[in-house]
């Protein structure tokens, strides 16, 4: 049974920081890229930053630049995303994604809340 679970989201005040995880179950993690999507109430699905399967390569919206960053340990089955400088308009439910040409894999979100 295929799982992601991902925790460690929560109430932060503007400027403090928040360390997502993502742990996988159920497949071979270490041969997928991850990715971290977000959505907020009202809008679209955000992609938020993606690391390839062995880690080497990230890449991240523009609007998490210099912010935000996503890492993974393939012997823990685990991928982070570290999220510095808070501000209100990161609010949102974070999602943990394998990408999959047969249908993605989900977690069921973890919230952060961005508030004074």
């Amino acid at each position: 049974q295929v799982q992601l679970v991902e925790s460690g989201g929560g109430l932060v005040q503007p400027g403090g920081s928040l360390r997502l995880s993502c742990v996988a179950s159920g497949f071979t993690f270490s041969n997928y890229a991850m990715n971290w999507y977000r959505q907020a109430p009202g809008k679209d699905r955000e992609l938020v930053a993606t690391i390839s399967s062995a880690g080497g390569y990230t890449n991240y919206a523009d609007s998490v630049k210099g912010r935000f960053t996503i890492s993974r340990i393939n012997a823990k089955n685990t991928v982070y995303l570290r999220m510095n400088s808070l501000k209100p308009e990161d609010t949102a439910v974070y999602y943990c994604n394998a990408p999959r040409v047969t249908g993605d894999y989900w977690g069921q979100g973890t919230q952060v809340t961005v508030s004074s």
